[in-house]
């Protein structure tokens, strides 16, 4: 399955050019996350993706989610086939535009930060920068973590929770910064005077990760 998603095209492309690949939170679409390529490096190829299910209440969802139950917050049969359908997208990405020796990041809120844990712990050696925004590393989907090390530790995390966050509680996101550390990869950890989403000094700090300030 190749995901429906927005483009930013930088002026010139090369086989170098830097892949950044979005994941919007449930509910949401592909314009949401896609706003911020005004702040991203203008060299840059940024994609943006539509999940692929109807969410309830309009919008896109990555998988199900059971919002009174936390044992079946998530479905794992659908994030398993996100997950798939993601991986699969990309390499049609990069086959398309000729990337071969690129980096290629990955930013995630919510759901689609649940995915970005799944997808760089388990094919790290495909990724480089994981910007994971109000979310948390889904054990259920983590079950096939690489066990490269090298490959882990040339990862980069960008961790953000506010904390009042209503949806995924901070505690769950905390989770991170333990499984982070035990697999030795390299992570900034931040919290942020926020509920679910993105402030402006979450923002900030965001673009400086990504623009290798951070």
């Amino acid at each position: 399955m190749e995901l429906p998603y927005l483009v930013r095209e930088p002026e010139v492309i090369t086989p170098e050019t830097p892949l950044l690949l979005m994941l919007h939170g449930f509910g949401s679409n592909e314009e949401d996350l896609f706003s911020f390529r005004e702040t991203l490096p203008s060299d840059w190829l940024i994609v943006s993706f539509r999940a692929p299910l109807q969410a309830p209440f309009g919008g896109y969802s990555w998988y199900d989610i059971d919002f009174n139950d936390a044992d079946r917050f998530v479905d794992v049969p659908q994030a398993v086939e996100a997950l798939k359908a993601v991986i699969s997208s990309c390499q049609d990405i990069r086959i398309r535009y000729g990337l071969r020796g690129s980096h290629t990041h990955l930013c995630g809120f919510s759901q689609g930060g649940v995915l970005s844990y799944a997808l760089a712990l388990t094919y790290p050696e495909i990724f480089s920068k994981v910007a994971c925004l109000s979310s948390y590393p889904e054990a259920r989907l983590l079950r096939r973590i690489s066990k490269d090390k090298k490959a882990l530790h040339q990862l980069k995390f960008f961790v953000s929770h506010g904390t009042d966050d209503a949806v995924i509680p901070l505690e769950w996101g905390r989770k991170a910064a333990d499984l982070l550390y035990d697999l030795g990869c390299y992570f900034t950890f931040r919290e942020y005077m926020s509920g679910h989403g993105v402030n402006q000094k979450n923002y900030m700090d965001l673009m400086d990760f990504l623009q290798g300030q951070l």
